[in-house]
């Protein structure tokens, strides 16, 4: 019986570049670290980032993984991000379900930013 998510993958090319951008830059605590790469969070659902040694590997470089990170004051890490030259895909924009960024690791691996952060009611007779 399945009984939770345990992790998902993002393969790099250069393992330790990828610990440094996710462990350091982004501030997300690295569990588990060896051969295999990193895993990331203390409690799962993990981040597996491993380097893409394999030839079925090696195409998942560098694409939109699907993952999104929960982040509590998003616009201030966006500040931060950019002064740590973190390339943005697409700038803090506010949605209808919240604030939503997209950045790219070294390799060109894209993760979204979210904030739960509700548009304001726009004003009467608008």
């Amino acid at each position: 019986m399945i009984e939770r998510m345990h992790s998902v993958a993002i393969f790099v090319t250069d393992i330790e570049r990828a610990i440094t951008f996710y462990r350091d830059t982004l501030g997300i605590p690295v569990s588990k670290q060896g051969s295999f790469g990193a895993e990331l969070f203390e409690e799962p659902p993990h981040i597996g980032v491993h380097p893409a040694v394999h030839a079925d590997a090696k195409p998942l470089v560098g694409r939109h993984t699907g993952i999104t990170f929960y982040v509590s004051g998003l616009l201030h890490l966006a500040g931060d991000l950019h002064a740590k030259g973190v390339r943005f895909v697409s700038e803090p924009t506010q949605m209808a379900w919240g604030i939503m960024a997209m950045v790219a690791d070294p390799d060109g691996n894209i993760v979204a930013l979210w904030e739960d952060e509700l548009p304001k009611d726009p004003p009467k007779g608008a």
